[in-house]
């Protein structure tokens, strides 16, 4: 039985809505993951601090810790997830987090979902086709400009993958 299976035996995750005092975790774990805030996608700067969201919370014997997020932003019929990272693999964290704001989107009565990835991200971009996902562009160069405003984002990415383009993938709601 590996590490994962024994921590869903002894721990459940919760989701909920992002609170006030979530907010300096989250911050902490986007300097981690994203280089800290803003996000930038497609040259439209997000706060996530400041977006809705959930997180996951993982509670058990004497432990209670967040252990994903999402945040998300919805305009014109368009629900864009910002960001949406679990701490741990293959738990479902981030598909109980991913199916969360879909639902949210469809009760807004949003038409697509969509989000940006970059293409050194192959984990994220084969989790978000399983759930329904397209590839609808691709953004050639676009960290060039992203770096202008975070110079300390790595020329390498995942999987020793040139960090140099972005993916735009969407899912069709109505």
């Amino acid at each position: 039985m590996s590490t994962s299976d024994l921590k869903q035996l002894l721990y459940t995750i919760n989701l909920r809505p992002k609170m006030e005092t979530d907010i300096p975790w989250l911050r902490a774990h986007l300097a981690e993951e994203w280089g800290g805030e803003p996000v930038l996608v497609r040259k439209h700067a997000y706060f996530p601090s400041e977006l809705p969201g959930f997180v996951a919370v993982m509670e058990g014997p004497g432990r209670k810790e967040l252990v994903g997020e999402v945040t998300y932003s919805i305009e014109k019929h368009v629900c864009e997830i910002v960001t949406l990272s679990s701490l741990h693999e293959q738990m479902g964290i981030g598909s109980a987090l991913f199916n969360y704001v879909e639902t949210i989107a469809r009760a807004e009565g949003c038409r697509r979902l969509q989000l940006i990835t970059t293409t050194d991200n192959l984990n994220a971009i084969g989790f978000y086709q399983k759930r329904g996902m397209r590839i609808v562009a691709v953004y050639p160069d676009a960290l060039e400009d992203v770096r202008k405003q975070k110079p300390h984002i790595p020329r390498i990415g995942m999987n020793d993958i040139p960090l140099l383009d972005e993916l735009r993938l969407e899912k069709r709601l109505a």
